[in-house]
Formats: structure tokens, sequence, C-alpha cells
């Protein structure tokens, strides 16, 4: 296995904004997205801002391993080499519209670690809003017993993600 660009990888073009945070809510709902109180506290947050106006982000989806980290990484590490590497932080708006616009998730591993990436899971790489330990850091996609879910997540910066976790990038063609 290599290291980005040389590594498996999945891209994915993703229509984002034109949605206020009620409509993004009203969609999550419509089509039965579950969320976690950390997602909705991160979706009704006055600081997550939405765009007018609708356009493309392409996406990149790796492991934590694809970024050259077979021991993991912190955030921080995780986020200053794909900047290296060439891609980007995600707007954090991408979170809600990724998950309506991925309804096919495969169905990951019902069994979690607590203070772990549940298995089959997605993070978003996204700006941090809060440096509140306790606040949500972002969002994360899960398919779990046939249910899609948007969910937040905390982290601190000296948590180490796992080599196999997932996370998804903007990138440039």
């Amino acid at each position: 296995m290599g290291i980005y660009p040389d590594c498996p990888v999945i891209n994915r073009p993703i229509e984002v904004g034109g949605l206020s945070n009620l409509q993004l809510i009203h969609k999550l709902k419509q089509h039965s997205v579950l969320m976690n109180e950390l997602g909705e506290r991160l979706l009704s947050d006055d600081r997550f801002l939405t765009s007018k106006t609708t356009y493309s982000v392409n996406t990149v989806e790796l492991t934590v391993r694809d970024l050259s980290f077979p021991d993991g990484a912190t955030l921080p590490q995780i986020f200053e080499r794909a900047s290296e590497l060439g891609m980007e932080l995600c707007p954090l708006e991408l979170g809600p519209h990724l998950r309506l616009q991925y309804l096919d998730q495969p169905e990951g591993n019902h069994l979690s670690q607590q203070h772990e990436a549940p298995s089959g899971s997605i993070t978003i790489a996204s700006p941090i809003i809060s440096e509140d330990d306790n606040f949500p850091k972002g969002f994360y996609l899960r398919n779990i017993h046939g249910k899609l879910w948007l969910r937040g997540y905390t982290a601190d910066h000296l948590h180490v993600w796992n080599p196999a976790d997932h996370f998804i990038f903007r990138a440039f063609p």
C-alpha cells in the first residue's frame, strides 16, 4: 500500500449549499437520517454557516494509514499531512450534504469501542469551530442496523486516530 496519491481512494463530487440549517434538518428527517445529540448541537450552532448558493466540492476518502501514519495520528497531524499532500479541509456544511447524497453507505460492524471511530464510519475533515473539548469537532457518517446516521464527535488534540479510520478531505483535480 502506498501513500496518497499512490493508494486506493474514493473520489466523490458533492453538491453543497443552497439550503439553510433548518432546511438541511428537514431534508435529513425526510430521508430518515438519524442524528446524535452532538450532531444536532453542531448543526444548530450559530457558527454552522451555510452557503446560499450551490457549489460542487470534489472529495477524496482515504485512511489515516494512507497519509503515512501506520500507527495512527492526532487530528492536527492528520490535517497537516493532508495539507502537505494538496488536500484541504471540507466546509463544515459538507457533512449533512454528503449524508443526503451518500445513501448507499455500506453497513459497518455493530461493535465499536468507546473513544474510537466506529467500524465503517467516515469522518469529514472540516474546520473546528470551538476549542472546547466538549463541543463537537465535526461530523461523521455511519450506517448501523440499516439506519443512516449523521453524527457529531468530540476529540481533543491528543486523541490518536487508528490507521484504518476513514476521513474525507477536499481534493482538487
